[in-house]
């Protein structure tokens, strides 16, 4: 019997190594050393993505459901720690991003060997239980995300009925709903487009779900602005909500907490950038481009953050809602806020699965490079619709997609609170995959010696980043274990 230490191995070299499909790339000569124009320098098919394409993929990862919750947060943190809270968040995230895109390549930025994922490039530097870590760490994350954004777009979902009914009844009405049901449509509609089998095939998708994050963003702040220039206003202050007046001294404290992990989950898309990158092309060197679309897409929902968080407290002050377009601050126009959810579901229904892909693909290159002879794993059945719509079933892709789809959305049923889950999934990647492994990596690559000022000061920057970390999740999990006290699924109206 061969030891789980060599299996291991084997299965982190197939995922270094593998098409997707488990078999070992044959090495390609690069574009103009002879070979198939059609290929990149690994065998695989050539890739065509751009800093545009890449800036398209972050911000359609980075601008979610996380834009929503950024008023409440900045409610809880106030004038002068929230804005700051905000722009530090943003620094470090493009810093270390920076660093996670010079470990795309091993070696030579142009030629040396490609890590396909995050993991591929924890593994080309760091040892085996920082591989294993990262695993379980990205893995969770990204399963969470599918999780939060059910929840998220099945709330936005039912904020139109609501908006809806409002509009006809008026505002005093019981226009609650059951949020489940809409649960249960967006896990129908993910089941299908969770059979595209590459991530490259999706690049329209992350396109259409970037502009519908612009355009609910800035309505977001375009009624935020108006109600703060016709009135009323909330009540603001320095320091956020007040102790005795909206709060007691254990809730700001654990508000506080959780708004952290609000923040950093609206930042978190370092488990996916190494993918991101690998639908880049070259020349430039991928890093180079890489880099040119973070700067753009962080800076970008910088921005927006910034609008969204401080007009909306300006707006609602310290009552600012969990969510700001389905938590009804805002009433009127009702066309308008319907046609912001709108734009909030058309874009989850990408982002859900620019997050999911890699989860896939993990599992089908290892169930490929472990039952290689299955044809139930391995097997295309061609599939045409038409003479222009052709496409290829797997029968293992299409049984366990369609069962993680309907696994995560029974999960957001169960759990469907929209500020605590996004704070804990904030917290548990925040410092692990968007700080720790950049940093750890860049200290191997670069040779930074040990206790030297540079080193001191990246671990320094680990350290307090875990701190936030630590207690983004403790607050969180607290604002769970209260929520759960109160629901019952497809029982609790929203």
């Amino acid at each position: 019997m061969r030891s789980d230490a060599e299996m291991t191995k084997d299965v982190e070299m197939a995922a270094r190594n593998g098409n997707g499909n488990g078999a070992v790339d044959a090495y390609i000569p690069p574009p103009g050393h002879g070979g198939d124009v059609d290929m990149d320098d690994d065998g695989k098919h050539r890739r065509t993505g751009t800093v545009w394409t890449a800036s398209a993929h972050i911000i359609t990862a980075v601008i979610g459901s996380g834009v929503l919750s950024l008023a409440w947060a900045t409610a809880q943190l106030g004038w002068v720690v929230g804005p700051v809270t905000l722009l530090l968040f943003a620094a470090i995230t493009y810093y270390t991003s920076g660093l996670l895109a010079d470990c795309y390549r091993t070696g030579d930025q142009v030629t040396g060997k490609r890590n396909y994922t995050y993991m591929d490039a924890v593994a080309s530097y760091l040892s085996r239980w920082q591989v294993l870590t990262c695993g379980v760490f990205q893995y969770v994350n990204l399963v969470g995300t599918a999780i939060g954004y059910t929840i998220t777009a099945s709330i936005s979902a039912a904020a139109i009925n609501k908006a809806n009914c409002f509009h006809k009844n008026g505002r005093e009405a019981d226009c609650g709903v059951y949020d489940s049901m809409y649960m249960v449509v967006f896990g129908v509609v993910q089941i299908f487009f969770s059979q595209v089998p590459n991530f490259h095939d999706l690049w329209w998708l992350s396109i259409l779900a970037a502009i519908m994050s612009f355009t609910y963003a800035s309505i977001a702040v375009g009624l935020s602005l108006a109600q703060v220039i016709s009135g009323p206003t909330g009540k603001t202050s320095l320091t956020g909500t007040e102790v005795g007046v909206d709060v007691d001294s254990a809730e700001k404290i654990w508000l506080a907490f959780q708004a952290l992990g609000d923040i950093a989950f609206a930042y978190s898309y370092s488990m996916i950038l190494i993918e991101i990158q690998d639908t880049v092309k070259c020349p430039p060197a991928e890093n180079k481009t890489m880099k040119k679309a973070t700067l753009l897409g962080v800076s970008t929902t910088t921005a927006f953050y910034m609008l969204c968080g401080c007009l909306g407290y300006a707006a609602f002050g310290n009552g600012a809602k969990g969510n700001i377009l389905t938590g009804f601050g805002f009433y009127e126009p009702y066309w308008l806020i319907d046609f912001a959810n709108v734009c909030i579901v058309v874009h989850l229904v990408g982002a859900y699965q620019v997050f999911c892909q890699p989860i896939f693909s993990a599992v089908e290159t290892y169930a490929a490079w472990r039952w290689p002879n299955a044809g139930f794993i391995t097997r295309e059945h061609p599939v045409s619709a038409g003479k222009k719509v052709r496409f290829s079933l797997n029968m293992f892709r299409l049984t366990w997609r369609t069962a993680f789809v309907i696994v995560s959305t029974v999960l957001a049923i169960l759990m469907p609170f929209f500020n605590d889950i996004l704070g804990f999934l904030g917290a548990i990647g925040f410092w692990p995959l968007t700080v720790y492994f950049p940093v750890e990596m860049y200290i191997r690559q670069r040779q930074i010696q040990k206790y030297s000022t540079r080193w001191v000061a990246l671990q320094t920057l680990s350290f307090l980043c875990f701190l936030v970390s630590l207690a983004a999740a403790v607050g969180s999990i607290e604002g769970v274990t209260e929520s759960l006290k109160h629901y019952v699924p497809f029982k609790t109206k929203s």
